[in-house]
């Protein structure tokens, strides 16, 4: 079985997209699909530092938090009440209640996105991985093209 892990932007476009094993959690997968994006501004070199990440409580890891930290990325995580045992001293992580609601609904719309006109993908009818990540990749070119049809770029 296949998992896939996705970045999107604040406009619910996919940035970065990596496929893992089931069985994986998700968190194994944080730092490779951070790393793997890449933000075409302009000239020059893409961006590969996002301004800040916004993920939900199954990412709040110490290591994804000093990743973060280390890159000078501003997490915005939520915290895991099952993993605390106790109150912890110092100071808490931060959480932006109103950030988080704004921009955690962009990952919802994109996965409704794909489960409302992907049904293959939803399914998951192939077998080999790379045949799924085909289907992946076209399906986020026709998000892309219907993106910019609606803006009025392409006709």
């Amino acid at each position: 079985m296949v998992k896939v892990h996705v970045v999107v932007c604040s406009t619910s476009l996919p940035s970065n997209i990596q496929t893992g094993l089931g069985s994986q959690h998700d968190s194994r997968k944080f730092i490779e699909v951070v790393e793997g994006i890449k933000i075409k501004v302009g000239r020059g070199h893409p961006r590969t530092k996002p301004d800040e990440v916004v993920a939900d409580a199954t990412y709040n890891d110490t290591k994804i938090r000093a990743y973060l930290r280390r890159r000078n990325i501003s997490s915005n995580i939520g915290v895991n009440k099952r993993n605390q045992k106790k109150p912890r001293l110092g100071r808490p992580t931060r959480l932006d209640e109103e950030s988080y609601k704004k921009n955690r609904s962009c990952i919802e719309r994109f996965n409704s996105q794909i489960k409302t006109r992907f049904k293959r993908i939803v399914l998951r009818y192939e077998r080999l991985e790379s045949c799924f990540r085909g289907l992946l990749d076209i399906a986020c070119f026709l998000i892309y093209w219907k993106k910019l049809q609606a803006r009025g770029i392409l006709k």
